[in-house]
This record gives C-alpha cells, sequence and structure tokens, in this order.
C-alpha cells in the first residue's frame, strides 16, 4: 500500500500535482520546484505569498546542487555536518533557481531530509520537491493526515501516509555563509 501511494505520488508531482507528505515536525505540501503553475497551485492552496521563498527538501546534496552556488569550504561543512537532519539552510541561488522558489531573495532553503519517507519520496521521484508546511497561511501546520484532509478537502493531487519524524518544531532555517540562525 505504501509503495503504491509513493508511486502515486511521484506521478503526481510529474504531472505538475501538489502532494502532501508527513516531514520531521509537521505535514509538508510539495511540487515539482521548476514547474511554475504547480507552485502557483500550492502557493494558491496555502494562500502564501511568492515573495517570501519556499523551502526545497531532498535525499541528498546532489539533488539540490543545481539550485545554490556553493559557498565556502567552511560554509559547505557547516551545512554538511548537520545533513541528513532537520536542518534547513538558506544558500546563495544559482542562476537555475526560478524566482517562484527564491521569492523575492538572491537564496533559496534547502534541506537534506533524514526523514525516510521524504528520502524514499525524493529518491523515488529522482529530485527535490518542494517542502511547505501544510496550512494556509498564518494556521497552524498539519500535524496528521486528517488535518491535511481537513484543511485542503479539494486541491491535493496525492497524499503519502506516514509518521511525522519525531521533532517537536518545524526545522530550525539558518544562513550558510554567516551561520546567523533565521528561524528558530
Amino acid at each position: 500500500m505504501a509503495a503504491r501511494k509513493l508511486r502515486l505520488a511521484c506521478t503526481a508531482l510529474r504531472v505538475g500535482g501538489v502532494i502532501a507528505y508527513p516531514t520531521e515536525a509537521v505535514w509538508g505540501l510539495g511540487c515539482e520546484p521548476r514547474n511554475e503553475a504547480a507552485v502557483e497551485r500550492l502557493l494558491a492552496l496555502k494562500r502564501r505569498d511568492w515573495r517570501k521563498g519556499l523551502i526545497l527538501v531532498a535525499a541528498d546534496f546532489a539533488q539540490l546542487e543545481p539550485f545554490v552556488q556553493l559557498p565556502s569550504r567552511t560554509a559547505q561543512k557547516r551545512a554538511f555536518s548537520t545533513w541528513p537532519g532537520p536542518a534547513t539552510w538558506v544558500f546563495p541561488a544559482s542562476d537555475h533557481t526560478p524566482m517562484w522558489i527564491s521569492g523575492e531573495r538572491n537564496s533559496v532553503a534547502i534541506r537534506v531530509s533524514a526523514h525516510p519517507l521524504v528520502q524514499a519520496l525524493c529518491r523515488a521521484y529522482g529530485g527535490p520537491i518542494v517542502s511547505t508546511s501544510a496550512n494556509r497561511e498564518g494556521r497552524p501546520p498539519a500535524r496528521s493526515a486528517t488535518q491535511v484532509r481537513l484543511a485542503f478537502p479539494r486541491g491535493l493531487d496525492a497524499l503519502v501516509p506516514g509518521a511525522l519524524g519525531g521533532q517537536a518544531a518545524p526545522t530550525t532555517i539558518r544562513d550558510v555563509t554567516s551561520g546567523l540562525i533565521l528561524r528558530r
């Protein structure tokens, strides 16, 4: 059953769909980051302003590399020492990062997840996906599949069942260049 749901989610991602899936602390909404129409659908569901930017999640850094400019070796070590794991880092965006992902910034937030289902999803899909909390702007993030379904009775193309990763709060976001915490 879970493998079938994973395949359905990957199919949805490939055709511009929006999916829901469990992450380290909350349920997330995801889509193909290079597909502007898919990202617009996701942002409309959340009622979120595109200017804020979005997080990308992956199974390994190689999946994220096309979206970033590599910072200094020291900065890279800073991020890589926390991955895979519940740590999101803001890297300078590459020229290939769409503005609907970076928002008004010249940077992109990325995470190499240790969550087994997120890793399996990104591996099966063959690349990174958008990872934003499953909630409407200003509302608490969903912590169960039932809460996701209640928050989004229409508009989701797939829901990948599974358990949250055991973190109490969404991941900390840090700037890779300075190491400064941007969100606790």
